[in-house]
C-alpha cells in the first residue's frame, strides 16, 4: 500500500463505524454519526498545520504559547454525502473555506461526469481537504482533484470513512502525490460497484432517499 494512505484506527472512530454500518441505524442518527467521525479524523488530517510561538497576556502572567501559523485551508465536499461531513470539520477549523464539486456516474461507460464546481476565489493560496464518506472506485475523487489542480490548490488531501482496495489503488495510481484518510479499508467492490461489507448508499441512508 502506498505510503500515502492512512489508516485512522482510533477506538470512537472504529466504534461509530460500527454504528453506521447497521443498518437498522436510521438517517437522524447516521448524520449525526456520519458528522461525529468526521470531526474526530480531522485532528489527524491536520496534524501537520505548522505552528508559531507567540506571547499572550494570560491573567497571572505573561505566557510564549504556540497558535496555527497562517496555514489556509478549504474543505472541499463531493456532493451529495460529502456535505454531511462539513459540519464536523468546521466545528474544528471554523475559518476554513467551502468548495462544493459535484459529478455522477454515466450508466453506459460508468466514468464520473462533472455537473457542478465552485471553489473559493483564493483556492490557489490554500490547502485543500476534499471529504466524501466512502472511496469506492476512486473516478469521482480523481474528478474532484483535477478540478483542485487545475485551480493550483496548494496541496491536497483526502479524507473518508470507508474505503475500497480498489478506490485507493486507482487514486493513488492516478494521484500519487494525494494523501488518503481513511477510517477503514474494506474488501471489495461489487459488481454494482459497492463497498462490500461498506454500508450501502451513503447519500441514501443520510437523506433517507432512495
Amino acid at each position: 500500500m502506498s505510503n500515502n494512505v492512512m489508516v485512522i484506527e482510533h477506538p470512537l472512530i472504529q466504534h461509530k463505524i460500527s454504528l453506521l454500518r447497521d443498518k437498522m441505524t436510521g438517517a437522524k442518527e447516521f448524520r449525526e454519526l456520519v458528522s461525529e467521525t468526521a470531526m474526530l479524523m480531522c485532528y489527524e488530517v491536520t496534524r501537520d498545520l505548522p505552528l508559531k510561538e507567540v506571547e499572550i497576556a494570560t491573567p497571572l502572567a505573561m505566557a510564549k504559547t504556540k497558535i496555527i501559523s497562517g496555514r489556509k485551508l478549504a474543505f472541499i465536499p463531493i456532493l451529495r454525502a460529502g456535505q454531511g461531513m462539513i459540519e464536523g470539520v468546521t466545528a474544528l477549523v471554523p475559518a476554513a473555506k467551502i468548495g462544493h464539486i459535484g459529478t455522477f456516474r454515466e450508466p453506459n461507460t460508468n466514468e464520473s461526469i462533472l455537473y457542478y464546481c465552485k471553489l473559493p476565489e483564493d483556492i490557489s493560496e490554500r490547502d485543500a481537504i476534499i471529504v466524501d464518506p466512502m472511496l469506492a472506485t476512486g473516478a469521482s475523487l480523481c474528478v474532484a482533484i483535477d478540478e483542485l489542480k487545475k485551480k493550483n490548490a496548494k496541496s491536497i488531501k483526502f479524507m473518508c470513512i470507508i474505503a475500497s482496495p480498489e478506490g485507493i489503488e486507482n487514486v493513488t495510481r492516478k494521484h500519487p502525490d494525494v494523501e488518503i484518510y481513511c477510517g477503514v479499508i474494506d474488501d471489495y467492490l461489487d459488481e454494482n460497484k459497492y463497498i462490500v461489507p461498506g454500508l450501502g448508499d451513503a447519500g441514501d441512508r443520510m437523506f433517507g432517499t432512495k
